[in-house]
């Protein structure tokens, strides 16, 4: 087992990653607060894990709240089962939830630990390459609104992150694809030798060689615990993160939420960040060939919905909602090589608009 530490001096917490964590009570015990624990979990994962994520709480009063599986249902709606749950067995505010699942599961849970009582404790126990390198860690919680995603929500760190690397054997290949998307990111943004191991090491990843998974998430939240230790509001430095979001967002918005996965949405998004980028001069096309083929090997979608899905006034007009807009102006991260990213709202409108014509 490896550990790793995101430094929020009194709201620090450990990342555990390791195979065979799911059900070690010890592992777990001393970041439960109270005597009640709720696991969030939804009907993909609870028949895989429920059962054995209730042994490591077995000493305490717990109960579970399975929540339907996908996208389309991280919204206010879904988040009052969690609430009903909590309610009606008369939870206290020293309870601990556990977000046992993707990322929908841990961001929705995440938020409703923000606000049941105005604040209780949770876990994050994550069962996807995407929540495991990526929405676990870092305590961005919140849900989707119909015009825009993760529209509401909150910033709640968990007492700890529980990464059992074992769940990914049941992970279905789109999914871990999916994930692969926010692995490439980091090496796009601020790690360029991590890109080039990722290069030299994907087809094990995609052949799920523990070990090589081991490392790809565990240099993923190296990164990421890094930047959250010194901008967790996202006040600069960490926006970096967002690489491809702003449009990807737009892409799982007008497609309907659940018909684009999360890291779909973020591949093509990169791509059109990278074709903007380097309309702009700062990337050169063999990098934009060489980002292409990678996101292409992890068997990831590089082009957004054709124009006649949703042309250029549609996706600006989703764009202009996301929640990364500030003074009216778009804000994007935009690469000025693989490994040194940026974020600007200062680009020619008319190469943005170039980009949504052009690469699709």
């Amino acid at each position: 087992m490896k550990t790793l530490h995101v430094d929020l001096d009194e709201r620090s917490y450990p990342i555990f990653i390791g195979q065979g964590l799911m059900g070690q009570a010890e592992l777990v015990k001393p970041y439960v607060k109270g005597k009640q624990v709720l696991i969030v979990t939804n009907t993909t994962v609870a028949p895989l894990y429920l059962e054995s994520c209730e042994k490591a709480f077995a000493e305490f009063d717990v109960h579970s709240v399975v929540l339907p599986d996908g996208e389309q249902y991280k919204n206010l709606q879904t988040l009052n089962l969690v609430f009903d749950e909590l309610i009606g067995k008369r939870f206290d505010r020293s309870c601990t939830l556990v977000a046992l699942g993707g990322g929908v599961i841990g961001d929705m849970t995440g938020f409703a630990a923000a606000a049941f009582q105005r604040g209780v404790n949770f876990i994050q126990m994550p069962t996807t390459l995407l929540s495991q390198v990526d929405s676990s860690v870092g305590g961005k919680t919140g849900v989707n609104h119909p015009m825009g995603k993760n529209m509401i929500g909150a910033f709640h760190q968990p007492q700890c992150v529980v990464i059992d690397t074992d769940t990914l054997n049941t992970l279905e290949d789109r999914q871990l694809s999916a994930g692969l998307a926010e692995v490439i990111k980091y090496g796009l943004i601020v790690d360029e030798p991590f890109f080039e191991w990722l290069e030299e090491h994907l087809e094990k990843l995609l052949a799920r060689d523990p070990q090589t998974l081991s490392e790809a998430i565990e240099r993923s939240c190296q990164n990421k615990a890094k930047i959250v230790a010194l901008d967790e509001k996202e006040a600069g430095l960490r926006a970096l993160f967002n690489l491809g979001h702003t449009f990807g967002h737009a892409i799982e918005a007008g497609m309907g939420y659940g018909n684009w996965l999360h890291g779909e949405g973020v591949s093509a998004g990169t791509m059109q960040a990278v074709y903007l980028s380097k309309l702009m001069g700062l990337l050169s096309e063999s990098d934009e060939v060489r980002i292409a083929k990678i996101f292409e090997r992890a068997k990831l979608p590089i082009k957004p919905p054709s124009s006649k899905q949703m042309n250029n006034k549609q996706f600006l007009d989703l764009m202009a909602g996301d929640k990364k807009v500030q003074a009216g102006k778009i804000r994007l991260v935009l690469l000025k090589r693989i490994g040194e990213a940026y974020v600007t709202s200062d680009y020619p409108a008319a190469l943005l608009e170039q980009t949504l014509t052009e690469w699709r």
